[in-house]
């Protein structure tokens, strides 16, 4: 299986040479289903799969063709341009279809995880006032018990096995509608989508993004997946302009070899609910017309292997999280599978150089990082392809993106001085990036608390912290609240959980500040054991020293902890700050007199 190293660095002509073109009239839909829908009806869309082993396939035609009756529903339910739609569905067709018909109604698509509870539910019902809920068996359970406190909320659909739990069933709803709609013509800068992000403090914020994001996205998902959508030999794209069915155009010609079995399929476990799997998997793979895989289960290593080679998946977005267990449970795939990658991007977290070795020696692959976050996705990352990765960065601007490393008062930092990632509001041709959120829904201090500098020619801060080398790799620090200092040296978590994970006996781990009344903090680990390992203080001193013999003597852990599971995001992120917390309170204790 060929690697995807590249043999020369072309990098600085890709992001010299590239440009921003963004029509003043934008639908994702339109791009996303309603062109191949006109031109190839027939190619696959979506392939779904469920735990249980049910299995279906839907075309771009029969998307656009039951989109387009529930668009008519949703109009029937008094649903029209700006109203948020929530969307409370995990991988399945439904998920899709509702998507693609809320946006060409001009409406807001709310996704929102079947994981959530109903009074994370509740907050964000609403907050964002939505009047219409599309929700299946996974959640209508914790929907309907947060549903008193959502005066807004009017009707919920029930999709699935959910009949008889909601106002409308999905099948009836749609089966007496038309299969004809015309999407609404909407600007690119109007909103589609909703998305709510957890901070270090207050309630969730709405990120409300625009229908031009999708072309924002687009440069850095072409690359991460080693030029998706476009032969090798291809230039790179101009977005937007409209040459080879790129975004921003209603018609275009189709991308060569799409739609085929024979070429590039995608899947990813990444919850469509969230940005990562919403604007980093299943949008951009419809908008190149191509197939992904729909799979309604939860992950496994195993699984994720079987399904890749079941359906020959060619592209993939992998959590740092999910690799790792991939590599633990299954270290000689090839031995067992027969794959056909060619490209994995990785996020979220740092992959560190374990997982990056893994998946060169043991894939054949070359993991290409990326880095984004939902209110300016999809900004840096690598294209193995294109430029040589180095393990243990985050990688380079991606085409069209102005970033830096600023400092507290919005300067740029030197070259290897840590500071805060910010990306400008124009690309270093002038021109805006699509790729900007329009605002948080309802909280203006806190959109304007995001950028430095003026409105229109400003940076936008993510809150991440990282070191720009001279070349132009970043190397990520933590975010700005996960990096702590102790005895004087600041420490970023993830190079010391990478150095731990190298450890046969280490699962996974995250690194968190423990108070210190001398030091101000000392580094602690909690730290998930390897089947068939049991923590022990022999354990724990090994690790230590293994951390020793391997970073700076300051970083190594002077307390360790075992636990069964770290707390995580839905979107597989570890959440440190729980583990802090947790040491803050434990700090706060008064001790107890023996």
């Amino acid at each position: 299986m060929p690697t995807s190293k590249p043999s020369v660095d072309s990098y600085a002509a890709l992001y010299r040479d590239f440009r921003w073109h963004v029509p003043q009239h934008f639908n994702i839909a339109d791009m996303c289903c309603g062109r191949w829908a006109r031109h190839t009806p027939d190619a696959i869309a979506i392939r779904f799969e469920h735990e249980d082993g049910t299995q279906a396939a839907l075309s771009y035609g029969e998307l656009q063709r039951r989109a387009n009756r529930l668009s008519h529903a949703l109009a029937r339910l008094g649903v029209s341009e700006g109203d948020r739609v929530a969307i409370v569905m995990p991988q399945r067709i439904e998920t899709a279809i509702a998507n693609i018909a809320v946006f060409q109604l001009g409406a807001v698509a709310m996704p929102l995880s079947m994981l959530f509870g109903p009074d994370a539910l509740e907050y964000r019902l609403q907050n964002s006032e939505a009047s219409v809920a599309i929700v299946d068996e996974s959640a209508v359970a914790n929907l309907l018990a947060a549903r008193p406190n959502c005066p807004s909320l009017r009707t919920v659909i029930e999709a699935g096995t959910a009949q008889g739990q909601g106002d409308l069933d999905w099948s009836q709803a749609l089966q007496r509608e038309s299969e004809i709609f015309s999407a609404l013509a909407t600007r690119a800068d109007d909103a589609a989508v909703l998305i709510y992000t957890s901070g270090t403090t207050g309630p969730p914020k709405g990120a409300l993004i625009p229908h031009r994001a999708l072309i924002g996205n687009l440069s850095g998902f072409v690359c991460s997946q080693n030029w998706f959508g476009f032969a090798d030999s291809d230039r790179p794209p101009s977005l937007g302009k409209g040459e080879r069915g790129m975004g921003g155009v209603n018609e275009g010609p189709r991308p060569s070899g799409a739609g085929q079995e024979t070429q590039s399929v995608f899947w990813s476990p990444a919850d469509w609910a969230w940005t990562g799997g919403l604007m980093d998997a299943l949008l951009p793979t419809l908008y190149f017309g191509r197939t992904i895989v729909a799979y309604q289960g939860r992950f496994a290593p195993e699984k994720a292997f079987d399904l890749m080679q079941r359906h020959r998946v060619t592209h993939t977005f992998l959590f740092p999280t999910a690799l790792k267990a991939m590599m633990k449970a299954v270290p000689s795939p090839r031995a067992q599978y027969e794959l056909r990658l060619r490209a994995i991007m990785s996020a979220g977290e740092a992959v560190g150089d374990a997982v990056f070795a893994y998946c060169e020696e043991q894939l054949g692959i070359t993991v290409n990082e990326m880095f984004g976050q939902t209110e300016i996705n999809y900004v840096v990352g690598n294209c193995a392809s294109r430029w040589p990765a180095r393990p243990g960065s985050m990688g380079r601007p991606y085409p069209g993106h102005r970033i830096a490393v600023i400092d507290d008062d919005g300067r740029e930092c030197a070259r290897g001085t840590p500071g805060d990632v910010a990306v400008h509001r124009r690309d270093i041709h002038g021109h805006l990036d699509p790729v900007f959120f329009i605002g948080y829904w309802k909280n203006d201090d806190a959109t304007r608390s995001k950028f430095t500098g003026d409105p229109q020619d400003s940076w936008c801060r993510t809150g991440d912290s990282a070191v720009m080398d001279t070349d132009g790799y970043l190397w990520y620090q933590g975010r700005s609240d996960d990096v702590f200092k102790a005895a004087g040296y600041r420490i970023g978590p993830s190079e010391i959980e990478n150095c731990l994970v190298k450890h046969a006996a280490v699962a996974n781990a995250a690194v968190v500040p423990k108070p210190d009344a001398e030091r101000g903090a000392v580094v602690k680990a909690y730290v998930v054991l390897s089947a068939g390992f049991v923590g022990t203080p022999e354990l724990i001193d090994e690790l230590q020293r293994h951390v020793k013999g391997k970073l700076a003597p300051y970083e190594y852990p002077k307390e360790i902890e075992f636990i069964d599971a770290l707390p995580m995001t839905t979107t597989g992120k570890v959440q440190r700050r729980v583990l802090r917390l947790r040491e803050e309170a434990r700090a706060a204790k008064p001790t107890t007199a023996e």
